[in-house]
C-alpha cells in the first residue's frame, strides 16, 4: 500500500518544476492556471526569479503547490493517478496541495486560497514579534514541557510534530528564544531559531484563521478521490464539511507529521512517495518508521524512476 504527500515551506527553489514543464505539457498547464487564476506571471518568478522574493509566503504557498499539482500531472500523464495511492498528505500547505492532486480543490481555487493564506499568515503578526525554532534531539513530550516553561505569560506552542527527534517550537520571539536556551539545558542536540518571516501554527495566527474561514466558505470542496490523513487529527478524514473545518483548525493548529505517517504505517502503508520539491517529507519519513520506503517525484528523471517503482 502506498501514499502520495505533498511538501510544505522550506522546499522551494528557483527553478522548481521547469523540467517537468518542459517534458509534460499537462505539468506546464498546471503553472499557467495558476498564472492565471492569480493575475500575474508566478512561474516567472519560480524559474527564473529572486530567491527571496519566492521565498515571501505569499509566493511560496502557491509555487509550491503548483510544483506538486505540476509533478502529480506528470505522473497521470504515464498512467498513474491519484488513485494508486490509498492515502494523501501533506505538510501544512501541502495539505492544500494533496487536496487539489485528490479533486478536492480545483488547482484555481487552491492557487487563490494559498495566495489568500500566505498574505493572512504574513499580516498577523508584525515581522520581527514572533519567531520559530527547530528542537532536535528532544520528543514532543519534552518539547511540550520546554515551551510551557518557556512561555512566561508570552505564546510558545509546539507547532510541528516532524519527527521523533525533530519539534519545531512557535510563538512570541522572546518566549521562542527562552525555549531554545531551556531546551539545550535539557539536552537537546541543537536547538535554533529558524529563518521564517511569521510564527505559524500557534495561537499568534488567529486573525489568518478567520481570513481563512471566510476564503473557505466560498469554494468548493468535493470529497476527494482517495482519504486524506490531516495534520491536525493524524487521521483520515473525506467528508468535505469535516475537512473545510480542519484546513482553518489548521492555521492555529500543530502539523502532526510524526504521527500522520504512524497512523498511515498502522493502516499498512509500506511505500511513500513525495510529490514536489525537495526531499524533506522523505527524510522525517525515515526517521519515523524506517521500513518505509520513500521516492522523491520532482523531475522528469524522478517521474521515470517512480513509474518504474509503480508498476513493479
Amino acid at each position: 500500500m502506498r501514499a502520495f504527500v505533498f511538501p510544505g515551506q522550506g522546499a522551494q527553489t528557483i527553478g522548481m518544476g521547469k523540467a517537468l514543464a518542459d517534458a509534460y505539457p499537462a505539468a506546464k498547464a498546471v503553472f499557467d492556471e495558476v498564472d492565471s487564476a492569480l493575475g500575474e506571471n508566478l512561474s516567472g518568478l519560480i524559474w527564473a526569479g529572486e530567491a527571496e522574493e519566492l521565498t515571501l509566503t505569499a509566493n511560496a504557498q502557491p509555487a509550491l503547490m503548483a510544483t506538486s499539482l505540476a509533478a502529480m500531472k506528470a505522473l497521470e500523464a504515464e498512467g498513474v493517478g491519484v488513485d494508486a495511492a490509498a492515502f494523501v498528505a501533506g505538510h501544512s500547505l501541502g495539505e492544500y496541495s494533496a487536496l487539489a492532486a485528490a479533486g478536492a480543490l480545483s488547482i484555481a481555487d487552491t492557487a487563490r486560497l494559498l495566495r489568500a493564506r500566505g498574505t493572512a499568515m504574513q499580516e498577523a503578526v508584525p515581522v520581527g514579534v514572533g519567531a520559530m525554532a527547530a528542537i532536535l534531539g528532544l520528543d514532543l513530550a519534552a518539547v511540550q514541557a520546554v515551551a510551557a516553561e518557556a512561555a512566561q505569560g508570552d505564546v510558545c506552542q509546539a507547532a510541528n510534530d516532524n519527527d521523533p527527534a525533530q519539534v519545531v517550537v512557535s510563538g512570541s520571539k522572546a518566549a521562542v528564544e527562552r525555549a531554545v536556551e531551556i531546551a539545550k539545558e535539557k539536552g537537546a542536540k541543537r536547538a535554533l531559531i529558524l529563518p521564517v518571516s511569521a510564527p505559524f501554527h500557534c495561537s499568534l495566527m488567529a486573525p489568518a484563521a478567520e481570513v481563512m474561514a471566510k476564503a473557505l466558505a466560498e469554494v468548493d470542496i468535493k470529497p476527494p478521490a482517495v482519504p486524506l490523513v490531516a495534520n491536525v487529527v493524524a487521521e483520515a478524514v473525506a467528508d468535505p464539511a469535516t475537512i473545510r473545518s480542519l484546513l482553518v483548525d489548521q492555521v492555529t493548529g500543530s502539523v502532526r507529521w510524526r504521527e500522520s505517517v504512524a497512523y498511515m504505517a498502522a493502516q499498512g502503508v509500506t511505500e511513500i512517495f513525495e510529490i514536489g520539491a525537495g526531499k524533506a517529507l522523505s527524510g522525517m519519513v525515515k526517521r519515523i518508521d524506517r521500513s518505509i520506503a520513500t521516492q522523491a517525484v520532482g523531475t522528469p528523471d524522478d517521474v521515470a524512476a517512480a513509474i518504474a517503482a509503480l508498476n513493479a
